[in-house]
């Protein structure tokens, strides 16, 4: 989870069996958005597992994830920015 008190994800997005997870982490006073990415599937046994390994067509799969989570990143990171300009000119 990152260092993260927070137990839950802030966003997730997926594609097939691969999940990217955007999570919030505090550091002192500053907090920075992150993203994990993963994918699950079941084991011989039937068990549900997950992995942070792709095989050749999965990785356009993360790579979606990711990208998605790098675009909310951003977006959050833009609102922040606009709310704190405006808080400076109130």
């Amino acid at each position: 989870m990152m260092g993260n008190t927070n137990t839950a994800p802030l966003a997730r997005f997926k594609a097939g069996n691969v999940t990217a997870a955007m999570w919030e982490n505090k550091i002192g006073k500053d907090t920075i958005l992150k993203a994990s990415v993963q994918k699950r599937f079941q084991d011989r046994e039937g068990n549900w597992k997950s992995s942070n390994s792709f095989a050749r067509n999965e990785i356009p799969l993360a790579i979606y994830c990711l990208s998605k989570a790098f675009e909310k990143i951003v977006e959050q990171q833009n609102e922040q920015a606009k709310q704190e300009k405006e808080d400076v000119y109130e």
